[in-house]
């Protein structure tokens, strides 16, 4: 749906239906797939939780610019569909597996979304 042009972006063939759909959440998929790209065109070296994109919320700034931010209960639905086990045992496995691993300074950061506004 982007069209990159002198090293910037253009959005081409979106209407206001669906720009309104992607700020909304409506359209999941459009939205992962235009936050992959716009991660994958500035943040180049980020790395990415395999089998995740659709719990990515945005991409730190400041002193950790350039790590990918994960919703941590996006990523427990998305693991209790994937291994077919409960709550307890996504949260388990996704620890042990994913929170914990460093994988160096650019390891995403999973913000538990307590207080949600």
């Amino acid at each position: 749906m982007k069209n990159i042009e002198n090293g910037g972006t253009k959005i081409q063939g979106l209407g206001r239906k669906d720009l309104k759909d992607m700020e909304s959440g409506t359209n999941e998929s459009l939205k992962t797939e235009e936050l992959l790209e716009y991660i994958r065109h500035y943040f180049p070296d980020s790395l990415l939780a395999n089998g995740y994109d659709s719990a990515i919320i945005g991409v730190a700034s400041g002193n950790d610019t350039g790590r990918v931010v994960y919703s941590i209960s996006k990523m427990i639905e998305t693991c209790m569909k994937e291994l077919a086990v409960d709550y307890d045992e996504a949260l388990e496995w996704l620890e042990y597996n994913t929170f914990n691993a460093y994988v160096g300074e650019l390891t995403p950061i999973y913000l538990d979304e307590m207080y949600a506004l």
